[in-house]
């Protein structure tokens, strides 16, 4: 079908890491010590993540406290750099891995397991933003989010 149109590999690891480190400096922001520790945190994770989850996390590798509102902060600046993506119904976030890549957000939800698939399809991505368009309206994000059950829970 239209799914990735365009050629990229999925990045995990240390090379993930180092790829969101590169596409943030490039975008003019900076890379800075908490944000890669937020990212790592939320990179070594294949389920969506919360904040407070992050949050937690850090505050015990760290061995003090780390605001859920400083993480917050920084997963929105991901967001809206390309570096995360935000499953809106769990209010929790997956890492992209393919930092900078955009893609409109399409994911398969699962109600039982909680796992989120992220889905690439030009096809889909464009009819939205046709219908969006022929409404007068610019959409900047488009998110789906399709609930069900994954083929390991129905």
């Amino acid at each position: 079908m239209g799914q990735h149109a365009h050629s990229h590999h999925e990045l995990a690891g240390a090379d993930l890491v180092a790829e969101a480190a590169r596409a943030l400096v490039a975008s003019g922001e900076q890379w800075t010590s908490m944000r890669e520790a937020v990212f790592a945190e939320l990179a070594r994770h294949e389920r969506p993540v919360s904040a407070y989850d992050i949050a937690d996390n850090l505050s015990a590798a760290r061995g003090k406290r780390v605001a859920p509102n400083s993480v917050y902060r920084i997963l929105d600046l991901f967001v809206a750099n390309n570096l995360a993506m935000r499953v809106e119904s769990a209010n929790a976030y997956l890492a992209n891995t393919h930092p900078g890549c955009a893609h409109d957000c399409i994911f398969l939800v699962c109600d039982e397991c909680g796992e989120a698939a992220h889905v690439d399809d030009e096809e889909v991505s464009r009819a939205v933003r046709a219908i969006a368009s022929a409404r007068d309206f610019q959409a900047t994000r488009p998110v789906l989010e399709i609930r069900g059950l994954c083929k390991a829970c129905a």
